[in-house]
């Protein structure tokens, strides 16, 4: 089993292009496989990474919803309105900043917490995504994850002018 017999494609370009496709699919697989391991929490995966932002930042230090959008996966996610979301159930609250009128502080309430220590205890059921790895291939998974986003910056395709 492959990438070749998954999405039923023999050929690739190149092998890069066929590790981008890799890539996309597979992250792509594993975003349905949270979803599915957050659906009964009643969570997105957006709204469960700022729980774990708020969560990690600590309950007497609020953020501001730009610090949160710097901190979070997708950072094409509109964090104003998945925090407000959260503030309908009850699992976030924000204040206006008493430094800064303009900028609103975020919190983690008790609620969220506890949905977050509930989560928690299921955590080798989310974790056997990646049971097929070894530690070690774990390991030099993530040193080249790394290594792809330190590559340099990809120039803008040049425009070819049609007469």
């Amino acid at each position: 089993m492959g990438i070749e017999n998954d999405i039923n494609q023999s050929q690739f370009r190149s092998e890069g292009h066929k590790a981008t496709v890799n890539l996309i699919y597979t992250c792509n697989w594993m975003m349905e496989k949270l979803k599915t391991f957050l659906d009964p929490f009643d969570l997105t995966s957006q709204q469960y990474n700022i729980l774990r932002i708020l969560r990690g930042a600590g309950a007497k230090n609020p953020l501001s919803t730009m610090q949160i959008r710097c901190r979070m996966l997708d950072k094409m996610s509109d964090t104003s309105r998945i925090v407000d979301r959260l503030i309908i159930k009850e699992l976030v609250a924000k204040n206006v900043c008493p430094r800064d009128k303009r900028l609103v502080d975020v919190i983690i309430t008790q609620k969220g917490l506890d949905l977050l220590a509930e989560i928690d205890q299921y955590s080798d059921e989310h974790d056997a995504i990646l049971k097929n790895l070894s530690v070690d291939e774990l390991q030099q998974l993530n040193t080249l994850l790394d290594k792809v986003r330190e590559t340099v910056e990809v120039d803008a395709p040049v425009a070819i002018e049609v007469e």
